[in-house]
């Protein structure tokens, strides 16, 4: 177990600094953000003063290596943009990004399981067809899409959500939710359906799958021929193999919730992170950009690391390999 986490330590390393790399070096080809903050009436003194204030006069391994240093210590520059330190804004926007992940991250887990059981159960059942029918839109639709159809519906139409924003929110400590106000709990409604929808069809159609494929397995025959009550048979036997192979999907799909999030934020204007990295790219705001798109790297690796480590504990044919290798 020790070997194997401290492999999949080193390649999560290895893939932060990549990606880092990547991002840094992308950025360099969007845009001169001096353009941007002083204007096309600037002499070429102010540029040149401020291009060095900012660091962007130094080669490019000498920017790298101190964005580095200093993100590791939870600094990310000042935003050219707004002036003020990017760990500070993104402190700001984190709590509306994080709660609308965790509220869609919940949506599409225990939908899609809870359906992916049902439709698998009752396969040849009127009601799980029409859900496996209804699910080709969470899978075919973009999401942009999907969300503006949830807004013309019930925002529109209906009048009973709000279209955009956070709604009212409260301050607990250095946190800001929406949680514990009506307001706030009506517009993270659409926001979340429209951002958890994609995974949850894809979990359901992947635990339906999979447990389909358990069912036809010859303990399960042999289980039913001792007796067992159906409920001990699904439930007790066959999901908990089912759910082996979808920790890996379900793992990756949480991290694809918060990369996804631009495009909800977008929509809605959901003052969240994704919101801010758009805004960002528009103003060529590299420290804001970069900044960004390392936490989602880190998460990323974070949620995949995590997956790893769940997957070896639950599937006992890795911890034997792993056995057999450290014998040999």
């Amino acid at each position: 177990m020790l070997a194997y986490t401290i492999k999949r330590l080193f390649q999560a390393v290895v893939v932060l600094l990549v990606v880092g790399l990547v991002a840094f070096s992308m950025f360099r080809f969007i845009g001169d953000p001096i353009d941007n903050m002083l204007g096309q009436e600037a002499t070429q003194e102010d540029i040149t003063r401020l291009r060095s204030q900012l660091g962007l006069d130094q080669p490019f391994p000498v920017q790298y290596v101190k964005f580095l240093g200093n993100a590791l210590r939870g600094d990310f520059g000042v935003s050219y943009r707004q002036g003020r330190p990017v760990a500070e804004i993104i402190a700001e926007r984190a709590p509306a990004t994080l709660e609308l992940a965790a509220v869609s991250g919940l949506f599409a887990i225990t939908i899609g399981i809870a359906m992916g059981v049902f439709t698998a159960i009752r396969r040849k059942g009127l009601a799980a067809n029409i859900i496996m029918a209804l699910s080709l839109i969470g899978v075919s639709l973009p999401t942009f899409l999907i969300g503006i159809l949830l807004i013309y519906i019930f925002s529109v139409e209906l009048g009973w959500l709000p279209s955009f924003g956070r709604g009212e929110t409260v301050k607990v400590g250095d946190w800001t939710t929406g949680f514990l106000t009506e307001s706030g709990l009506k517009a993270l409604i659409l926001p979340a359906i429209t951002l958890g929808l994609y995974q949850m069809t894809l979990i359901m159609r992947l635990v339906r799958s999979e447990m389909l494929e358990v069912l036809r397995q010859d303990y399960i025959r042999f289980a039913r021929a001792r007796g067992l009550s159906d409920r001990i048979v699904h439930f007790r036997h066959a999901l908990k193999n089912t759910l082996v192979p979808v920790i890996t999907v379900t793992g990756l799909q949480l991290g694809s919730i918060i990369a996804f999030a631009i495009i909800t934020e977008t929509v809605f204007q959901w003052p969240g992170i994704g919101l801010l990295f758009i805004n960002a790219i528009q103003f060529v705001d590299i420290p804001v950009m970069a900044a960004y798109l390392l936490l989602i790297s880190v998460m990323f690796v974070a949620i995949n690391f995590i997956v790893d480590l769940l997957y070896f504990a639950v599937d006992p044919r890795l911890r034997d390999d792993a056995v057999t290798a450290g014998e040999t």
